[in-house]
């Protein structure tokens, strides 16, 4: 079966419709969290979990085992706030995360989101190493209704255009700045580097009240992977998933969280400019399980 028409509700719908509670409900059960990407030690920690629970309770329903595996869920998620911090005035935010992941659109998009709660936004443009992200940067704010602060030269230094939109925003009382990071760098400095330059050239003007991490949920487990020197070194608060697309990789949502210590704040669940929202575990542990 192709992966794309997988998805973890679909795989439960079949498991929990049978009459009883088997041996065979928890190899397939273990299966599926497996193949959402649960992770190995997640999904395990869940079918313990729900074992005791089953038998605790004494039942041999599986649409109790059904309750109890949402519920379960949604305990380990609200374990992490999403609560975004914008409370300051200007509140910065920081953007980082590897090339590729979306973090150009996923920043149009969170401009948008805002924009909707008639906030006004700023983006800055400090991904000077690729002339693309900034005309991407650009278009994106433009249908967001949001500002943007661009380099004033070519590789101009991305912590002085950090600066300058903050500078602007102060000027402005523009409420909330968003500013672009590059994901990987065309010259021998160290990304972490540029990246703690950037938050010590910006907290001489205001404090930064987020760093966002933006992975990719399709690359799972390898896009963690890939992200981690951003979650040693760049004094990341909260992430951000995209491309989290039906429930065939959901599990990752958990994971992540648990093997990072860091809250999921904002999902993107299509291509859409208005497809970032923030994060609701309830919802999201409802529309997981079914």
């Amino acid at each position: 079966m192709a992966e794309r028409s997988w998805s973890l509700a679909g795989a439960l719908r079949g498991m929990f419709a049978k009459r009883t509670i088997d041996e065979e409900t928890w190899d397939d059960l273990e299966a599926a969290l497996i193949t959402a990407d649960f992770g190995p030690s997640v999904t395990e920690a869940i079918v313990d979990e729900l074992h005791q629970k089953v038998d605790r309770y004494r039942t041999t329903d599986p649409a109790d085992l059904q309750r109890m595996l949402r519920e379960t869920i949604e305990e380990r998620l609200v374990r992490f706030d999403p609560t975004l911090n914008l409370t300051e005035r200007p509140a910065v935010v920081l953007v980082v995360g590897v090339n590729g992941v979306g973090k150009t659109t996923t920043i149009g998009k969170f401009a948008k989101f805002l924009r909707n709660f008639d906030r006004s936004v700023v983006v800055g443009a400090a991904d000077t190493f690729r002339a693309a992200a900034v005309e991407q940067l650009a278009t994106w704010a433009g249908r967001a209704g949001a500002q943007i602060v661009r380099p004033q030269q070519e590789r101009q230094d991305p912590a002085s255009v950090a600066f300058q939109t903050v500078e602007y925003a102060k000027n402005t009382g523009t409420e909330i700045v968003i500013i672009d990071t590059a994901g990987r760098l065309h010259t021998k400095g160290g990304l972490m580097d540029e990246l703690s330059k950037i938050k010590r050239v910006v907290e001489k003007q205001a404090p930064i009240a987020e760093v966002l991490l933006v992975l990719d949920a399709t690359t799972g487990q390898n896009g963690l992977a890939q992200a981690q020197a951003f979650i040693e070194h760049a004094g990341v608060t909260g992430l951000v998933l995209t491309k989290l697309d039906g429930s065939a990789k959901g599990g990752f949502v958990l994971s992540v969280q648990e093997r990072t210590g860091l809250p999921i704040k904002l999902v993107g669940q299509g291509e859409g400019i208005g497809d970032l929202t923030g994060f609701t575990p309830h919802v999201f542990a409802q529309q997981l399980v079914g």
